[in-house]
């Protein structure tokens, strides 16, 4: 029987194409009626907060914003928050439910700085505490897991660097997202299939480049939360300072390598780390590289760089769930989490 989060999972397509239909526009005009400001200052947790790491790379590289990620505890646990001057304050939360991100947009707007939530949940204490609101559009998602809030996500904040790049191509390369997502779905199926042989696995690291370095994150996130496995993500950059000596015969690293700048270094890592005996699980649209994998994981459509983590965590998210069913795990249910999580 197909599980609630597989539903979700296949569902991605048609969420993300009605983003787009709702937010493409919209989204243009609200970022034309913000005010001012220098930086951007994100508040986030959980699957919310590797979208951010997306949102550190994209906002950067397309609008030349510098981004920082928010330290709430600042805000709650030491009520000693910084200077917010010049910020941009946006807080990104599947339910927009925790009081640790929303004091940071309160914070913000305390300070006189324009706040902007990105949430499914438009009645939320998140919602409510920003100045604008981008809506998720997914429906609500009743597996435990985030699946489809995270790439709606993803999607929002690459709406928001279309519109801040004031790149006219930018706007068809987005159009092109749920096509891409559609095709990777299916090749993604048969090669899920392949969760069996992982069965009995314990450990194992993620990592990824550049823009997707969220999808080490999030891929690493999934398979602790619905399989228990002690997965650790890393930018390859990491990886080479110091754990690469951790790797040992037969580990299993998933390696993002979709075409783009990051490709050649992600080829290398990988060729270094098949030589050291490690056993390759490989996300990428191009032969040369899923041709080093043990379990070759093919992105489907065509898609730039900078939206490729839209359609590379799919064949993780597959994975992990067909994972934790041959583990005899329910993944619908993994054990000690709820659905929202609040943190002070």
């Amino acid at each position: 029987m197909t599980s609630t989060l597989e539903h979700e999972i296949t569902s991605q397509p048609e969420v993300v194409a009605h983003v787009l239909d709702r937010e493409l526009a919209r989204v243009g005009r609200l970022v034309a009626g913000l005010p001012a400001f220098d930086y951007v200052l994100i508040a986030a947790r959980g699957s919310s907060d590797h979208a951010a790491t997306y949102a550190k790379y994209v906002w950067g590289a397309l609008a030349g914003y510098p981004v920082a990620l928010a330290t709430p505890a600042l805000y709650t646990l030491y009520k000693r928050p910084p200077r917010l001057r010049g910020a941009l304050v946006v807080g990104i939360s599947q339910s927009g439910q925790s009081p640790d991100i929303v004091a940071v947009l309160d914070e913000g707007r305390r300070q006189g700085r324009p706040a902007l939530a990105i949430t499914n949940d438009a009645g939320s204490p998140l919602a409510a505490a920003a100045d604008a609101l981008i809506e998720l559009h997914a429906g609500p998602e009743r597996s435990v897991a985030a699946t489809k809030t995270y790439t709606a996500q993803l999607t929002v904040i690459a709406l928001l660097a279309a519109a801040w790049s004031a790149e006219n191509a930018r706007a068809d390369e987005l159009r092109r997202l749920p096509e891409a997502l559609a095709a990777t779905l299916q090749l993604a199926q048969p090669a899920s299939a392949r969760a069996e042989r992982y069965r009995y696995l314990q450990a194992c690291v993620t990592i990824g480049r550049g823009y997707n370095y969220a999808s080490a994150q999030e891929l690493a996130l999934k398979l602790k939360e619905l399989t228990y496995v002690q997965a650790q993500a890393y930018s390859s950059a990491d990886f080479r300072h110091g754990p690469i000596a951790s790797v040992a015969e037969g580990l299993p690293a998933v390696l993002f390598l979709p075409r783009g700048e990051a490709f050649d270094d992600m080829l290398a890592l990988a060729r270094e780390l098949r030589e050291r005996g490690a056993e390759l699980l490989v996300v990428s649209d191009l032969p040369a590289a899923l041709a080093l994998a043990t379990t070759p994981l093919p992105l489907g459509g065509e898609l730039a760089e900078w939206l490729s983590p839209v359609a590379a965590i799919l064949p993780g998210q597959l994975l992990a769930c067909r994972l934790a069913q041959a583990k005899g795990l329910d993944p619908d249910q993994p054990r000690g989490l709820n659905k929202v999580t609040r943190t002070l």
